[in-house]
């Protein structure tokens, strides 16, 4: 019989908060709103490992990643937070020594989109879940969105119209992310609009020139600083989920990649729904 070294007991014991495995890329089935498709999703997950334990047993990590993707095939989950929950779940199972379990799991997703005059194209946007299970409680389970759009600078434009009295200012690529609580009824494309709505403008992988000049436009008509993007996020989102549960977490941030500068600018905020709606 092989030596189960995994379970010796290590030369200096520390507890350690999580530990597994990062990078799985699998094929997921979605099933939302009548619809399926499947995602292409990058994963990692892992366990906590007591102090009297030398390592955890990784493969357990990779058989139930396998197994939950093979029943998505023939019974697809209704979101990418589902399979995180279910993933945790199991783990718990197989690791009976772990007191916490945590999965993440990201994806690219196309929604169709209609530039400014009118043409329609499919647009990309990263999707996320995570769900931490402590071994006991209830799961928490999250969703989130990354949305890529632009802001125009307020600071610029304003001080070259009080100078110069022309109506210009310098464009950043703008990166914005929502990471919310979720009890089930979050949708994924609600965040996806929640966040462009809250930049100068969205932007499209494909545009002619006049509707190149329209989202410019645009944008200098609606000028943000990252800390108004965030903002207007998180006025959006206590609006819609004023009915979540008050100790729900919810994380909005955003950055600007900056034209003018080799740095980036970044605003962020974490807190409750309890704290927004106060």
């Amino acid at each position: 019989m092989l030596p189960d070294v995994q379970s010796w007991k290590p030369e200096v014991s520390f507890k350690l908060t999580r530990v597994g495995i990062r990078g799985v890329k699998k094929p997921v089935r979605i099933e939302r709103n009548g619809k399926q498709v499947t995602l292409l999703t990058d994963m990692d997950i892992f366990v906590d490992l007591p102090a009297s334990r030398k390592g955890s047993d990784l493969s357990r990590n990779a058989e139930v990643v396998e197994e939950i993707v093979d029943k998505s095939v023939r019974q697809p989950y209704s979101g990418l937070e589902d399979l995180c929950q279910e993933i945790t779940k199991k783990l718990l199972e197989r690791h009976g020594y772990a007191g916490r379990a945590e999965a993440f799991a990201s994806s690219i997703y196309f929604l169709e989109r209609i530039t400014p005059l009118g043409k329609k194209t499919l647009e990309p946007y990263k999707i996320m879940a995570r769900a931490i299970a402590n071994r006991g409680e209830r799961i928490r389970q999250f969703i989130g969105v990354e949305v890529i759009g632009m802001t125009a600078c307020p600071c610029a434009m304003e001080n070259i119209k009080k100078v110069y009295g022309e109506k210009y200012t310098h464009n950043q690529r703008n990166v914005a992310t929502i990471f919310i609580e979720n009890d089930g009824s979050i949708d994924a494309d609600d965040l996806i609009e929640i966040a462009e709505d809250a930049m100068s403008t969205p932007t499209y992988e494909i545009l002619k020139r006049k509707d190149e000049m329209e989202v410019v436009k645009k944008a200098h008509e609606n000028p943000k600083f990252v800390e108004d993007v965030v903002r207007d996020m998180l006025k959006s989102i206590v609006e819609k989920y004023s009915y979540l549960p008050s100790d729900y977490i919810v994380i909005a941030r955003s950055e600007s990649h900056e034209s003018i500068h080799k740095h980036n600018a970044f605003a962020e905020r974490i807190t409750t729904i309890g704290e927004l709606k106060s």
